[in-house]
């Protein structure tokens, strides 16, 4: 019975660290989508350090990403940047490839 408790305790171990590098990923992901953002509106420095930061809170309002959309696609309407809807979320999803990529690099 000992083998079966191990085993399960391997895969809840293993099911909690993919989840840990998948929330790291994701806020790498926002810091990044936020940096190029704000280099779209024209932002650099400490301004465009702040709306990264700004981007990766916008995060925890609700689960998923569309709450990250919401507030990039809002900030680069109200800058008058042309960018549709589908570049925003292929964005989006090769910025999370990239932050995986750095963060199993790290590891």
């Amino acid at each position: 019975m000992s083998g079966i408790n191990d085993r399960e305790k391997g895969f809840e171990n293993k099911f909690a660290h993919d989840q840990e590098l998948e929330f790291k990923a994701a806020a790498r992901r926002n810091k990044l989508l936020g940096l190029w953002a704000a280099e779209l509106m024209g932002l650099d420095g400490e301004a465009a350090a702040e709306y990264a930061k700004s981007v990766i809170v916008a995060d925890f309002e609700e689960a998923g990403d569309d709450d990250v959309f919401r507030k990039v696609r809002g900030d680069l309407d109200a800058r008058n940047v042309d960018l549709s809807d589908h570049l925003l979320r292929k964005q989006m999803d090769d910025l999370l490839a990239t932050a995986r990529q750095q963060i199993q690099a790290e590891g």
